[in-house]
């Protein structure tokens, strides 16, 4: 899979999230990126267990759930039985720790879910590469998590071309997918740069020119 869009539920109308869900799967999106947030790890809170288990099934889309969450542990098997295909959690909520991020991965695995580690723009490539030969996923965050709508910050290219090079030098099978302030510019920069997922939220939905801008993402 490559070059894909997945539009963030972070940004869409939770009063109508049915329709929203309906409108960007039918002008083509192939995932769907849920944001989770404990208020905890992040300020904010967000879409829950509960949610994800609710709509996972309502569409045919790869639900690709990002939890930004201080006990990854405890939530990632949660998600998967709520419906996630691809369960991402952050390597700082680990704290950095290799023991734990492999008892992750694996339980993700042994589960038959997706894998997926994210970096906060103040975490490096070198944080997560002893795991890229093992993830299906990384995100990498051009912004602060916690909240939608922040500007893109352009050192996340250089991650980008980072991982990429690491990835392709090495054949892993592991995406790379970018998420923060993703427009047609910033998703065009992050494509050269090697990115295979752009994840689009504030760019997307609430505009009636909707299908022009998932155009100009691919």
């Amino acid at each position: 899979m490559k070059h894909l869009i997945a539009p963030s539920l972070l940004a869409a109308d939770k009063t109508k999230l049915q329709d929203e869900i309906d409108l960007v799967q039918n002008l083509g999106a192939e995932w769907l990126h849920w944001d989770v947030m404990d208020g905890i790890f992040v300020p904010n809170k967000s879409y829950t267990v509960d949610d994800v288990k609710k709509y996972s099934k309502t569409h045919k889309m790869f639900n690709d759930v990002h939890i930004m969450v201080a006990d990854p542990k405890y939530w990632a098997p949660l998600f998967v039985q709520a419906g996630a295909d691809s369960v991402t959690f952050h390597i700082e909520a680990v704290e950095y720790c290799p023991k734990c991020t492999n008892k992750i991965i694996d339980a993700l695995h042994a589960a038959n879910c997706k894998a997926g580690i994210s970096i906060k723009p103040c975490s490096s490539v070198n944080d997560i590469a002893p795991f890229l030969s093992k993830l299906d996923l990384v995100l990498v965050m051009s912004v602060e998590p916690g909240k939608g709508g922040q500007k893109f910050m352009p050192e996340a290219l250089e991650k980008i071309a980072q991982l990429r090079k690491i990835i392709d030098e090495n054949n892993y099978h592991c995406l790379i997918e970018v998420d923060g302030g993703i427009n047609g510019e910033t998703g065009a920069l992050c494509r050269q740069a090697g990115a295979d997922v752009l994840v689009a939220g504030s760019y997307l939905f609430g505009h009636d020119d909707i299908v022009r801008r998932i155009e100009s993402l691919r």
